[in-house]
């Protein structure tokens, strides 16, 4: 009995010894950006339009952040596109994996959504076959868009050092956000109307006010390395044919102005399906400098509220959620390209029903192995190496990492609505939790709630997953949560 009980207490020892070790070595903390910003001419993402820019207002970059710790590492690189497709998510984590020396799947790949950047996704599908640049005569992307979040990466894990780590939650007193989405007195939801518009009840929707922050310093220097804030609110305040990256390049001017140019601002936006910048109760919309320049101010006032990290344990979590592709016939497809060819000759569509054509090729595309259309005539954004004839359902990841013991990122794909990242944060054993959508690939489109499906409307109308799908990716992040809490 006595030999048990010693054994016992020196397995005891050994495993407080290990947590020791989890926490002792010190946090390492690489960042870096390199600019993106394609060439004037080349196509814009955002509408179901083409346009091509006319210049640039402000550079477009990818940002990254990579956590050496214990007893995982992590990277995540934000880029300032409208969302990154399964395509640029393989190739860069397959250029970057070996000397990263981080697994695949603990790297994260986001976009911040900004609808002034480039519909890269046509020149990458081809891109994705050969791996060298157009020959057409057109201007040529796709090498320095994989290139250059690919460097990102590896600049940030070469420049790591001991570092320092602030966490907390601010509340974004200036109303920049706001529900876009209506309950009407017909019982239907219709999306981008007023309060004074005929038949409107109230919003269909809550927002998420929180505004989650981290400071990353050098351990040594206290010097500043980078802030990493995540708000949910749309990019889409721009508008025109200029390269932007909307209002998170505002927010990087203040944290800038506060702690100096070295500074790397690493924006991610958070789950903001439903909501945008117009306020519904008057005429007026906020500019896109007002909207990231109050957000930054209250980064700036609120930087000595946040709490310093006492572990410098890293712990990740990851896992693939089948969702279930939504189903389209044979008479669908052929509809749906009869509608396109209209468009594109000219011919007046509905939106929604435009909308729906262009999501029911792509799905044709993503579903059916051979598909019934000729997609690369119909449609740029949806196009798929990876994914192309997947089947029913799409393998979307969701990853959670927790950095101190207190800090957790959740990744997740898609534009997810704001309820579901609301829910995520309330049941996050955690207490600073950002959830960062449209992570590893834009294929799901929208994520709406059940809720929201019952409702309609032109979030749902643009959703490709079948309802629940937001709900499964809840349960899959709060599991996450909860394991990463008690590894």
């Amino acid at each position: 009995m006595r030999t048990v009980a010693l054994w016992s207490l020196g397995v005891l020892i050994a495993l407080a010894n290990g947590a020791d070790r989890l926490t002792a070595g010190p946090l390492r903390i690489g960042v870096a950006e390199v600019d993106i910003t394609p060439p004037e001419h080349y196509p814009m993402a955002g509408y179901y339009h083409e346009r091509l820019s006319t210049g640039r207002r402000d550079p477009l970059k990818a940002r990254a952040i990579v956590l050496l710790g214990e007893p995982d590492s992590a990277a995540i690189v934000i880029c300032d596109l409208i969302g990154i497709s399964r395509d640029l998510s393989a190739l860069v984590r397959r250029r970057v994996e070996s000397d990263l020396e981080i697994p695949a799947s603990r790297v994260t790949i986001t976009g911040t959504h900004s609808h002034t950047a480039p519909d890269y996704t046509r020149e990458l599908f081809d891109y994705a076959v050969a791996q060298k640049p157009r020959t057409d005569g057109k201007p040529a992307y796709a090498e320095k868009l994989v290139s250059g979040i690919s460097t990102a990466l590896l600049r940030a894990k070469a420049a790591a050092r001991d570092a320092t780590l602030a966490a907390g939650s601010l509340r974004q007193g200036t109303p920049v956000s706001f529900n876009r989405r209506f309950v009407m007195r017909d019982g239907t939801v219709r999306t981008w109307m007023s309060l004074r518009s005929e038949g409107v009840v109230r919003a269909a929707g809550p927002i998420d006010d929180e505004l989650a922050a981290a400071v990353f310093r050098d351990a040594s220097s206290n010097q500043a390395l980078s802030v990493l804030s995540n708000f949910a609110l749309h990019l889409d305040t721009v508008g025109g044919t200029e390269w932007s990256a909307d209002y998170p390049f505002f927010i990087e001017q203040a944290l800038r102005g506060a702690l100096g140019g070295q500074v790397v601002s690493v924006f991610g936006t958070g789950p903001c399906g439903d909501i945008n910048h117009v306020d519904p109760s008057t005429t007026e919309r906020n500019k896109t400098d007002f909207i990231g320049q109050s957000l930054g101010q209250t980064l700036v006032q609120g930087l000595d509220k946040l709490t310093p990290l006492k572990s410098n344990s890293v712990v990740v979590r990851t896992a693939v959620v089948q969702l279930p592709l939504q189903s389209v016939s044979e008479a669908e497809v052929r509809k749906s390209e009869k509608l396109l060819r209209l468009i594109k000759e000219g011919g007046k569509v509905e939106f929604l029903d435009q909308v729906l054509a262009y999501k029911t090729i792509m799905l044709d595309h993503l579903r059916n192995a051979p598909s019934y259309s000729d997609t690369t005539e119909y449609i740029s954004w949806g196009l798929s190496r990876t994914w192309a004839g997947v089947g029913a359902e799409l393998p979307v990841e969701v990853q959670v990492i927790v950095v101190g013991g207190e800090l957790a990122i959740v990744c997740l794909p898609g534009e997810v609505f704001v309820d579901l990242g609301l829910a995520i944060k309330r049941g996050s054993p955690f207490r600073t939790t950002m959830i960062v959508e449209l992570s590893n690939c834009k294929e799901t489109i929208y994520i709406p709630t059940r809720a929201a499906f019952a409702g309609g409307s032109y979030e749902v109308t643009n959703a490709a997953t079948e309802p629940g799908s937001g709900e499964l990716l809840v349960e899959t992040a709060l599991r996450l949560l909860r394991e990463a809490a008690n590894p």
